[in-house]
Parts: C-alpha cells; sequence; structure tokens
C-alpha cells in the first residue's frame, strides 16, 4: 500500500478507527472485497490503512464530497460488510467524517 494520491482540497476523509476481535473468519476477503468496490465507486479517491499487532486499525478512504461518501454508505455489500464487523470482527470501532480543507507533505 501507499499514501494515496488526492487532488487539491477541499475533499473529505472518512476515518474508521477499530479494535479487532480474534476472529479471522471471512475478514481478509471482505476487506479486500470493500476496498476493491470501494475503489469502483463515483467519488472515489484513494485510501490508507495500517493495523498494529495489538489490533488497533486506522483506515482513512478519501473522497470527492460528502454525497460520494453517503452514497458508498447506502451500498448494500457495503452496508452487509458493516453488520458483520460489528458482529464478528470488531470489539469497538469509531467513523469520523472530516473535510480535508489543506495538505501538504514531502517524498523522495
Amino acid at each position: 500500500m501507499s499514501i494515496a494520491s488526492t487532488p487539491q482540497p477541499p475533499y473529505v476523509a472518512v476515518i474508521f478507527t477499530s479494535l479487532r476481535t480474534t476472529v479471522d473468519e471471512g475478514y481478509a476477503l471482505t476487506s479486500a472485497e470493500m476496498v476493491s468496490m470501494a475503489g469502483g465507486q463515483p467519488g472515489f479517491l484513494g485510501i490508507e490503512s495500517a493495523r498494529g499487532a495489538d489490533g488497533l486499525g486506522i483506515t482513512v478512504s478519501y473522497w470527492k464530497d460528502m454525497d460520494s461518501v453517503r452514497a458508498w454508505k447506502s451500498v448494500s455489500e457495503h452496508r452487509m460488510a458493516q453488520k458483520l464487523g460489528r458482529e464478528r470482527w470488531y470489539r469497538a470501532y469509531r467513523t469520523r467524517v472530516c473535510v480535508v480543507e489543506r495538505e501538504y507533505g514531502f517524498s523522495l
């Protein structure tokens, strides 16, 4: 995975922070399917994700605007994955939706 390439602000960031359970059955496949499916959605700009050995994970997806975020949230397969996450894979999670107003960076 690499740093997402995003346009000049403003755009929207959805930050999903989670704590995993010990259940792995189906998680990797569902996660890969959601990343692939999100990538095909109108307004999707990119994604970055990391998970520590302690089970804490942070995934940030970037979107053109709030309408794009709402459309992704309403996709039935995404809603089903969220339901499975609450039932099986996550002990806790928090979703934060933010408008990115400024960005800067460095790369070699």
